[in-house]
């Protein structure tokens, strides 16, 4: 075999690899503490909830039932207006509960009136923006950096460039000096000093596995399950003509679209006529449906939703179903939203207290009991209520 030969020889395979697992530890760099490896482990959530189809639907159904019905008050009219943006208290509830469940965590920016004597306006900070400033002799974060260039930047920022500003943590005591603070709430997590971890992250590889086999499958149906067949040419054309075939090969069928189409060519004599070999199926067909059953029960734990049923998925076999949801459901609602429910509501009475000493908010929530009636209740920062109409008054309050 020539060196020419050698040359036109072209063998077109998948490359073996993984995605490069985000850790997420925590370490220093620069004055801030990088939250995870490569200082990513926030974006990294975001895309396995933007590409994992299970794993959103879960986060998804539980922040809707977090928000419930909404806020409400003994003070309605002290949830109007949360800053000059126009956004109300429901507006900047709705969007932490998202941050609230993804990330673990939420923050928001709060500002001191003139005086200082009231919070003038309260903001959502997507709390993949922030990173904690090293903590201090007290061990205390005392700012947080904010940025929305840490993924374009590759994670790795200088806390002195122009697109990364530096606040305080909210501390009421210092307000005089400092307008403008961080307000973070975030779970606490064994061994992790400044950040925390979602109630989801044992599962986090599973739920990369569900984005890679959706993955894999998207493409293969795109290049119509190729490598089905082996084509082999005995032309000896130069690299340019090999490629130029390769081309019309590719445009002609490959892809969906010409799925089912006939495969025609015209050559000037029997004995240059390619060879075309079909490529036997590896018959992976029964793997890749339990891996996806697999990873699909993996991640219902993880986010401890008891039955496939609450959020519309049918399993093989399963028969009614009606009293396996409503029990799912109480369940779900009792462990699992009612806490995260009164962990966020414990958040925002102490802020809104600062203006309004005796309010007590709470969130709308429709409750579901065995014998299939529902009622509207509100949660409070420290129990459940029932209520008529919306409103919080001093007789529903314990």
């Amino acid at each position: 075999m020539t060196k020419d030969t050698i040359k036109k020889q072209k063998f077109l395979s998948v490359q073996r690899g993984s995605t490069p697992w985000v850790k997420n530890s925590e370490s220093k760099h620069n004055k801030y503490i990088k939250a995870g490896e490569g200082n990513l482990f926030p974006q990294y959530l975001i895309d396995l909830y933007n590409n994992s189809s299970i794993n959103a639907a879960c986060i998804n159904a539980i922040v809707e039932n977090i928000i419930g019905g909404g806020l409400t008050s003994n003070f309605d009219f002290a949830l109007n207006k949360a800053n000059n943006r126009g956004e109300t208290w429901n507006d900047i509830f709705t969007k932490t509960a998202i941050d609230f469940y993804l990330h673990g965590a939420f923050s928001m920016e709060v500002i001191w009136s003139m005086d200082r004597s009231t919070i003038a306006e309260v903001y959502h900070i997507d709390y993949s923006h922030i990173r904690a400033k090293e903590k201090n002799y007290r061990g205390e974060i005392p700012a947080w950096f904010i940025s929305s260039e840490w993924a374009k930047k590759g994670g790795l920022l200088l806390s002195t460039d122009e697109n990364v500003f530096e606040i305080p943590s909210y501390n009421p005591a210092s307000k005089q000096d400092e307008p403008s603070q961080i307000y973070v709430s975030k779970n606490y997590r064994p061994g992790m000093e400044y950040y925390t971890l979602p109630v989801y992250n044992g599962a986090l590889k599973v739920i990369e596995l569900d984005k890679e086999v959706d993955n894999f499958h998207v493409n293969n149906i795109k290049n119509s399950l190729a490598p089905s067949l082996a084509i082999t040419t005995f032309t000896n054309g130069s690299d340019d003509e090999v490629a130029a075939v390769e081309a019309m090969l590719r445009a002609n069928y490959a892809g969906t679209n010409n799925a089912g189409s006939v495969m025609y060519m015209d050559v000037d004599s029997p004995e240059n006529a390619p060879k075309i070999e079909p490529i036997p199926n590896n018959g992976n067909d029964g793997y890749y449906e339990t891996v996806n059953e697999m990873s699909m029960q993996k991640i219902l734990t993880a986010h401890r939703i008891t039955s496939p049923m609450m959020l519309g998925i049918k399993t093989p076999g399963q028969l009614g179903g009606r009293d396996e949801v409503i029990d799912a459901y109480l369940l779900f609602q009792n462990t699992v939203i009612a806490p995260l429910q009164q962990d966020m509501l414990k958040c925002f009475e102490n802020l809104l207290q600062v203006n309004f000493p005796d309010i007590v908010i709470g969130v709308e929530t429709k409750q579901l009991y065995q014998d299939g009636r529902t009622e509207e209740e509100i949660t409070t920062s420290v129990e459940v209520t029932d209520a008529e109409d919306s409103n919080i008054n001093d007789e529903t309050i314990i």
